[in-house]
């Protein structure tokens, strides 16, 4: 059982109400699918909690859900706040819309006001640098600044390749002759240096490297947070969960967007059209919750698929042990009857 947001690697809290589930302060699941996630209070991302820890913390979810008169509830999802202090979102059958806004809306949100603050906070520090007299101090941050590493994405053969914040405003999703239509090219570090202990600085420019299938879709989920450092409003969410209804498919999204001329943000400017930062904020948005929802639909499948090899292991032992205790003769009857049959 984990205790840290899978994300921001921060604590997810505890809670005193579930007994088989003492993990986070806001949970949500869905019954009808058997999954629970715990919703980070720092980020606001979803965690998907494993197969094996779900099924008794779900009916447990249910049950203290439905014993609560302190909820509030649509045709899809529920919010019920009990007195302990624990939050439970049960999810019906949701349309993609409301659970979007559910789950990105906050998100976004809290992005955009974090965002804003932050730009605030570093212009009203820039002009308090400038008027001591020390200016050449703003350039050292800046050049700090640009070449922080912000993400480090995997490659097919394992590789681990760091990505500056200078290098995020030319990460490309280009149209390829592939399976899924598209490729994701990333620009990384070649070399690091440590500037201080709490931070990694690009030492120097690096190269590109064209990622696709599973590894861009875990590389987008990582990169496009950082794209998106703005958020976006309620509004903007709806737009870009449009998008992603209109292309029917989370990962196809990915191939209608590298394809659509509607992501130049204007014909005025003279920009690669490729660029995700160049893009429309909503489809850059719809990017990023159809990297997570693919990300996670393919975990799920990945479980799925483990659990289908651990019965066929768990059958084949059985049979053996089974046929231990049946003698030779009653064996070669029952394969006589198989064949008559």
């Amino acid at each position: 059982m984990y205790k840290t947001c899978i994300y921001c690697n921060r604590h997810l809290g505890v809670n005193e109400t579930l007994e088989h589930f003492p993990v986070g302060r806001r949970l949500a699941f869905d019954s009808e699918k058997g999954r629970l996630w715990v919703i980070c209070d720092s980020c606001r991302r979803w965690n998907l909690t494993p197969l094996e820890e779900r099924w008794e913390a779900i009916e447990e979810c249910e049950r203290q859900f439905r014993d609560t008169n302190l909820r509030l509830s649509t045709e899809n999802i529920g919010l019920a706040r009990l007195r302990e202090g624990l939050d439970l979102v049960r999810i019906g059958r949701p349309l993609r819309p409301e659970f979007a806004a559910w789950r990105y809306g906050p998100q976004f949100l809290s992005r955009r006001v974090e965002g804003l603050l932050r730009t605030a906070a570093t212009t009203g520090a820039a002009v308090g640098i400038h008027l001591l007299g020390i200016s050449w101090l703003l350039w050292f941050l800046w050049i700090g600044y640009r070449r922080r590493i912000v993400a480090r994405v995997a490659t097919a053969d394992g590789k681990i390749l760091p990505v500056a914040r200078e290098d995020i405003k030319e990460v490309r999703l280009i149209t390829r002759d592939t399976p899924e239509g598209w490729i994701l090219s990333v620009p990384y570090r070649t070399g690091i240096m440590e500037y201080e202990p709490w931070r990694t600085i690009a030492s120097h420019e690096g190269e590109t490297t064209e990622l696709r299938g599973p590894e861009a879709i875990r590389a987008a989920g990582k990169i496009l947070p950082k794209v998106n450092v703005y958020g976006g409003t309620g509004s903007r969410v709806r737009d870009a969960v449009g998008l992603i209804e209109e292309a029917g498919h989370p990962e196809r999204f990915f191939r209608v967007a590298a394809r659509k001329v509607e992501c130049v943000p204007s014909p005025i400017f003279d920009k690669d059209i490729s660029v995700i930062q160049n893009m429309r904020s909503d489809v850059r948005l719809a990017l990023e919750m159809a990297a997570h929802e693919e990300s996670e639909r393919r975990a799920l499948e990945g479980e799925l698929r483990a659990l289908e090899e651990e019965w066929r292991q768990a059958e084949l032992i059985a049979a053996i042990a089974d046929r231990l205790l049946i003698p030779e003769e009653i064996e070669e009857w029952i394969r006589e009857q198989k064949r008559l049959g």
